[in-house]
């Protein structure tokens, strides 16, 4: 199996559902994990937490769900708080930010010594995890219900951030930890291989940032379990697709955290939203 040139061997991952390499992450990357890395630009690593840590950090987030949403709470330092409706009819925090900084559980998550050895997929010493930067350890929950606010994204990079920054655009990874089984039958992240590689005017122009749901001829589909952790780069395009199921079923929590590198931008409870976060806000129901 090759996936843009490079090929599976035997005895150091698997194959998922969707034909891709499985990796498992340790301390240190692989010659094949970067090189995998570096050509398609997104890696998916297996069986990083355990089912019964996935478990505690569900409830810990509804600890802190229960609080947000008692507490009225609208923006965390600057990031507007994404409220919607479960099945139970319950008001619930579809997207948290920062909530690494609201229980220990989850700070002490981001200290996992395996994470450091992403940094090797960008390769310069600066690397952090922006745990007070962007939008610190972020929490979306996606589940289709009347009144869910919270069911899809659309196409986008992450890189668009710098931009509206009036920055050069710098290395970044987006990690993704997921809390809940997801095939590519019921929606989730679809990526389109490659396209980290492919310049400033593929960045800026290739989609309709947010505006664009149309699947892509090139995209691929992330089969994930609970546990399981990917990685993609910043500039690489990205959507997460809606579930066609209703209730239940479509219900898919995953967590993400950047690693950047550059400039120290931590935000605060006096930050401003972006522009490009206001334009999230209006176009992902």
């Amino acid at each position: 199996m090759e996936l843009n040139g490079v090929a599976a061997k035997n005895g150091t991952h698997k194959k998922s559902l969707n034909n891709y390499p499985e990796f498992t992450l340790g301390d240190v990357l692989s010659h094949e994990q970067k090189e995998f890395f570096e050509k398609n630009g997104f890696i998916h690593f297996k069986n990083f937490i355990s089912r019964e840590t996935v478990d505690t950090l569900l409830r810990e987030a509804e600890k802190i769900q229960d609080e947000w949403v008692s507490q009225g709470y609208k923006m965390i330092n600057g990031v507007p708080i994404k409220y919607g409706t479960d099945i139970t009819g319950k008001r619930i925090v579809q997207r948290f930010a920062f909530l690494n900084q609201h229980s220990p559980l989850f700070s002490d998550l981001l200290k996992d010594q395996r994470l450091k050895a992403l940094f090797d997929f960008i390769g310069t010493d600066d690397c952090r995890i922006g745990e007070t930067e962007k939008d610190g350890l972020v929490f979306n929950h996606y589940i289709n219900t009347e009144e869910s606010n919270y069911s899809q994204l659309g196409w986008h990079t992450d890189a668009l951030r710098d931009v509206f920054y009036g920055q050069k655009i710098l290395p970044m990874l987006n990690v993704g930890i997921h809390l809940d089984t997801s095939t590519t039958d019921n929606g989730g992240l679809r990526l389109i291989p490659g396209t980290h590689n492919q310049g400033l005017r593929t960045l800026l122009f290739k989609k309709f940032y947010f505006l664009s749901h149309k699947p892509d001829k090139n995209e691929i589909g992330l089969n994930v379990e609970p546990g399981d952790l990917t990685v993609h780069d910043g500039r690489l395009w990205h959507r997460v697709a809606r579930s066609p199921f209703i209730g239940e079923k479509s219900r898919r929590r995953v967590m993400y955290v950047p690693i950047i590198t550059g400039k120290f931008t931590p935000r605060t409870e006096n930050s401003k939203p972006l522009f490009y976060q206001r334009l999230i806000s209006l176009t992902n129901k």
